[in-house]
């Protein structure tokens, strides 16, 4: 970006990403840059037809209910001081008291349900030696205040293209397209939409009877749990295999004439990707975000919207 007026600290700016001609025509990276002042800039912003202009703002938010989901994931429920306005897919930055930091968590339920009851619900993993996840599974209680901003990203539903759609999640990554597809749904989108999603074990397979009952309901709506590990006595029935594995089996290894939206883990990422592309998917009808934790070290804390 191009800084007209004011003061910014270039903060680690890497010299290969800002050369030195570059510093000194005063451009920076809006990734690494803190404003020192008011300031102002130019910047070149792809334009996307069904991009909200949103402005962030900061919410203070009372923790109401916190269920468990899962042995590893909680659901908390935060009721905000004012109503949120935010595009199915966006997240949010919650701080973290105790460390005075903040960790970035999608919005699980849809717009419409948040305009309703006035709370926000976050999906947050337990990430083994993670302090913000830790606090949270350990020490929030109902009743506790808690500073939000938001809404942030651009991982949303591209509704113009007019196509059919495939989600594809893994672990705590259900959260965005959980609410993308209630959003679709709730709004009368009749296209066809297709959810896979995987986790390693039955017990880690959240909001299962919520997503086996939308298929009863909505015609249009499809959903393939798949595990990893092989299931014992499963009360449903369920594809066994890595989620992309299941995903080439369920299309055939034919994407063609979809839009493909990806949540989860890194690795998973990448393996939906090649799948998607081999089964004749163009990478601009692919889009992802990375759930990457704060311990990942030198990566930008996700999640955060990236086309291939």
């Amino acid at each position: 970006m191009q800084v007209c007026d004011g003061e910014v600290d270039l903060g680690d700016a890497n010299p290969f990403a800002l050369m030195d001609f570059e510093r000194e025509e005063r451009k920076a990276l809006a990734c690494c840059a803190t404003l020192l002042d008011d300031t102002t800039i130019e910047a070149d912003i792809e334009e996307d037809p069904d991009a909200e202009v949103i402005p962030v703002e900061d919410f203070n938010a009372e923790v109401t209910r916190i269920e468990q989901l899962t042995p590893t994931i909680k659901a908390v429920f935060l009721r905000l001081d004012q109503p949120i306005h935010f595009q199915a897919g966006q997240y949010v930055q919650l701080e973290i008291p105790e460390l005075r930091q903040t960790r970035a968590f999608s919005i699980a339920n849809s717009p419409a349900d948040v305009a309703a009851t006035g709370e926000i619900e976050l999906n947050i993993r337990r990430v083994p030696g993670g302090q913000g996840t830790g606090y949270i599974h350990e020490q929030l209680a109902v009743g506790n205040i808690l500073h939000v901003t938001g809404p942030y990203g651009r991982f949303f539903v591209r509704r113009s293209a007019d196509q059919p759609m495939v989600f594809i999640a893994g672990g705590s990554g259900l959260s965005s397209p959980r609410s993308m597809i209630l959003d679709l749904l709730q709004s009368g989108w009749s296209k066809p939409i297709t959810l896979i999603y995987g986790q390693r074990n039955e017990a880690e397979l959240y909001y299962d009877e919520e997503f086996r009952e939308l298929s009863q309901r909505y015609s249009n709506f499809s959903y393939v749990p798949a595990l990893s590990e092989k299931a014992e006595g499963a009360t449903h029935p369920l594809a066994q295999g890595f989620v992309h594995e299941v995903a080439k089996a369920h299309f055939e290894n034919n994407f063609s004439g979809h839009k493909a939206y990806l949540c989860g883990p890194p690795a998973m990422i990448d393996a939906c990707v090649t799948t998607l592309i081999q089964g004749r998917l163009f990478e601009r009808d692919i889009y992802f975000e990375k759930f990457i934790s704060a311990a990942d070290a030198q990566q930008v804390r996700s999640p955060l919207f990236k086309r291939v």
